[in-house]
């Protein structure tokens, strides 16, 4: 399997190449250059089997470079059941018939996020062994919230690695904000910028394409890779939870195998709904792909319209994981639907960095409406859905799941189709616990974090994660701010050099 980039498709490199780079020099983002056919008789064989057997089935098509000990090394020691606090690792929940939510928050930091970077620690060390030529590597992130926890637990004290995270000052939820800031490990390090998500991450790939900061990490014997899911390393192990959630619904007989499902994915950089897009791709069974969008709507106006406008209002939201107007992994799909015309979506990155917009060809826009429905919900409905879902289904879910099931009964509503569905869960509820609270009562607590916590826990009698409720213990060490302008400054700054 050779990988190529959205901007340069003469380009050709390893998967290990892929992932140790984590982005193509001219900017682009690695993809496959071809997608394997998973066949329905190994999707049966495969329900038979535990998450740990679906995942080196699944990753082992993308990862030809690794051999199998290399695999099995990557895939144990991330799946291992210590880490998850369920053993299926991304378990399904029937809260209305024909109706399953997939938990993807039972790791060590409650968000879906655990499910890729628990797992990228060791694949881009084998990856740097095979390409890196003893450089350490230096892993920079842009987060809205989950990704900087979850890599910085994943990378933390990891051989030969240092880690650092960038998030919005005034966009994360208190709960994720701590995470980051009481971050334990001597390899990583944490800022805040004075800005929001997308300015953070076009911070970030400014310091990855930089030449001269590149120069100056090689003279210290370092090199970047990414942990976003512009990785191709992040973005892989995702694939894999759509096909477990499928062996899932086979092997408890809520569907026959071949039998077709709906997928609905709350995201804001597109990377999730993505990957759901490369299992269908393989043969997985998928009819629609169904993106929940919060009050920033940017992807179901591209989705519903053909153009992509990020010159409008920015708006905080209860669902801050999804508060993003540039998404990014947007550009991999773009480059797979015009059948990797890299000198067309050059042109519509070009435009989105120069104008703000762009809109693509008729042709692109059919394949997009075939495949795609999108919809969204603001702050209101996000808190009644938590509401209603809790009372009448006594599923409690969290303000992101919240954006999806709205979005998915409205979907219904409107549609009638009654084809069995799954919906992506990326967060456990107390992460976004006074938004939770306020949905569930009706009142909004004035309480410190870890006392509405409790007022949560007594509200739904829903168990408070330990990770979580153990911040409470831990020392603040990372509270530097900086402007959008100094993230390189702070980036030699945390490194020491």
């Amino acid at each position: 399997m050779e990988y190529t980039s959205t901007r340069n498709k003469n380009i050709r490199v390893s998967a290990a190449q892929a992932i140790a780079q984590g982005i193509s020099e001219d900017g682009g983002l690695f993809v496959p250059v071809s997608v394997p056919a998973v066949s329905m008789d190994e999707i049966i064989e495969l329900s038979h089997a535990d998450y740990i057997t679906r995942a080196k089935k699944i990753l082992s098509f993308y990862l030809t470079d690794f051999t199998d000990e290399e695999l099995d090394y990557c895939v144990n020691g991330a799946y291992e059941a210590s880490k998850f606090s369920s053993a299926k690792i991304a378990p399904l929940v029937e809260i209305e018939p024909n109706t399953h939510v997939l938990e993807l928050w039972r790791g060590p930091t409650c968000a879906f996020k655990d499910m890729a970077l628990q797992i990228l620690p060791y694949l881009l060390t084998v990856a740097a062994s095979k390409t890196a030529g003893g450089k350490e590597i230096v892993i920079l992130v842009a987060t809205s919230g989950d990704t900087g926890k979850a890599a910085l637990e994943g990378f933390k004290d990891v051989k030969n690695t240092k880690v650092l995270v960038f998030y919005p000052e005034d966009g994360v939820s208190p709960m994720q904000k701590l995470q980051m800031m009481t971050q334990e490990g001597e390899n990583v390090g944490v800022c805040a910028i004075k800005g929001n998500f997308d300015d953070a991450q076009s911070g970030v790939k400014k310091i990855f394409t930089d030449p001269a900061v590149r120069e100056k990490l090689a003279s210290h014997n370092m090199m970047f890779s990414s942990a976003n899911s512009i990785n191709w390393g992040r973005l892989v192990p995702q694939v894999v939870y759509y096909f477990s959630a499928y062996c899932d619904m086979i092997s408890d007989g809520s569907i026959e195998p071949g039998k077709e499902i709906n997928v609905v994915v709350p995201t804001g950089n597109f990377g999730n709904i993505l990957a759901a897009y490369y299992a269908k791709k393989m043969g997985l069974p998928i009819k629609k792909l169904i993106c929940a969008s919060n009050a920033n709507n940017v992807l179901t106006d591209f989705l519903t319209s053909g153009t992509y406008d990020r010159n409008r209002d920015f708006y905080m939201t209860a669902s801050p994981s999804m508060d993003i107007l540039i998404s990014s992994n947007l550009e991999r799909l773009l480059f797979d639907l015009t059948d990797f015309n890299d000198e067309l979506v050059r042109g519509w990155m070009n435009a989105l960095s120069r104008d703000g917009k762009y809109t693509v060809t008729d042709d692109v826009f059919a394949k997009i409406k075939s495949i795609f429905k999108a919809g969204f919900c603001d702050d209101d409905a996000t808190k009644a859905t938590i509401k209603s879902v809790f009372e009448s289904d006594e599923y409690l879910c969290d303000t992101h799941t919240a954006v999806a099931v709205n979005v998915y009964k409205n979907y219904k509503d409107k549609t009638a189709d009654e084809t069995d569905t799954v919906i992506a869960s990326t967060a456990n509820p107390y992460k976004f616990s006074a938004d939770v609270l306020e949905a569930v009562t009706g009142e909004r607590s004035s309480g410190s974090e870890f006392s509405v916590v409790s007022e949560l826990s007594v509200a739904t009698s829903e168990p408070v994660p330990p990770q979580l409720a153990n911040l409470s213990e831990k020392a603040v060490r990372f509270d530097g701010v900086c402007e959008k302008s100094q993230m390189i400054d702070e980036v030699y700054k945390m490194l020491g050099i």
